[in-house]
């Protein structure tokens, strides 16, 4: 990475940057004033805003260059000679002229950098605590930085080069099977499985939403009908295992799962009513048809058993299963362009 600004040096090592650094300076900068800040602390003048976002996007290159400047001189103190570190678009590099002589050093050489992103993000979110715990623009942008440095200090762990991760990783075969170069290898192919990962979450962020993924207009059941007429009206006369259900007046209830039918003892199915046994409403996931398809990531089983309901004011427009996001990824993973409904 070519250094267009020396910075000169600190702690004996010098330092760089690149002139797309201030392309992410500024649309940090510029992200925080307009949307962000505004969002967190309304009601302060713009001038505020945008005093806090530069102060802010300059804090947080701050904070790239202390991750970088641990990995060096952490470097020199166990012999390797450093060059200097060069900071740009995607970051910091810090350069070494001279390899590491065992494991132990390199994962601790390595290690450094992702622990002070930990480090610096846990105070700054203490200090927001501390000065007002997120009401006001000061709290609001320790806040922020905090969570921007713990967010880089998680993704640099993440094992895949060239991540600190996956130097650390690497290290730890090393230790393992005493060779280096065999490390380097497996390391890499691991590293590169994490990649497919990460691009198919990406493309799942950035070019997928909820509407992309879910199936339309599910088949609604009534929940004043019986677990007999479920069985045989909907599950038995259709290829779905869940519904969604609506009662006497319309209104979404909940969601009518196989399993619930299930349970209901055999002698008890035409006697007992469906919104007796069903998922209430408030313990299914939901979206909107515009949320992105990540959102729905860290949605829990329970009853509802991995469905989710897309709902547009109150009015049901679709579902997702668990078998909708397994497709999502290995479309994005594949590359193709379209992807037909899935199941519920």
């Amino acid at each position: 990475m070519n250094e267009n600004l020396s910075l000169g040096r600190i702690a004996g090592i010098h330092v760089g940057l690149n002139w797309s650094l201030l392309v992410v300076a500024a649309l940090i900068a510029w992200s925080l004033a307009t949307s962000l800040l505004p969002s967190a602390a309304p009601g302060e003048a713009s001038s505020a805003y945008w005093t806090a976002g530069v102060i802010s996007a300059l804090v947080f290159l701050a904070s790239l260059l202390a991750h970088e400047l641990a990995h060096s001189v952490v470097a020199m103190r166990r012999g390797v000679k450093v060059e200097g570190i060069t900071l740009w678009l995607f970051g910091g590099v810090s350069r070494f002229s001279s390899d590491t002589s065992s494991p132990g050093a390199q994962a601790l050489i390595t290690f450094v950098g992702p622990l002070t992103s930990l480090v610096l993000g846990a105070v700054f979110y203490l200090v927001s605590v501390a000065v007002g715990g997120g009401a006001g623009l000061l709290p609001a942008t320790l806040s922020w930085l905090g969570y921007i440095n713990i967010t880089l200090g998680v993704f640099n762990l993440v094992p895949a080069f060239p991540l600190d991760g996956g130097r650390l990783l690497q290290s730890l075969i090393w230790l393992r099977t005493g060779d280096r170069l065999r490390a380097t290898r497996i390391a890499a192919r691991i590293g590169m499985g994490f990649a497919y990962l990460l691009i198919a979450y990406g493309l799942a962020t950035f070019l997928f939403r909820v509407a992309d993924v879910m199936t339309p207009n599910p088949v609604q059941a009534a929940d004043t009908i019986t677990v007999d007429d479920a069985l045989h009206g909907y599950v038995l006369a259709s290829r779905h295992s869940t519904f969604p259900t609506h009662d006497a007046g319309g209104r979404l209830s909940g969601l009518l799962t196989l399993t619930a039918l299930k349970n209901v003892a055999p002698n008890a199915r035409t006697t007992t009513l469906i919104k007796d046994v069903i998922c209430p409403l408030d313990s299914v996931a939901k979206a909107s048809p515009t949320d992105p398809v990540t959102d729905l990531l860290g949605a829990s089983d329970g009853c509802s058993e991995g469905r989710t309901l897309v709902v547009v004011d109150g009015r049901l427009v679709g579902i997702i299963s668990p078998s909708d996001i397994n497709r999502l990824m290995q479309r994005s993973m594949s590359g193709r362009s379209q992807m037909p409904a899935g199941s519920a």
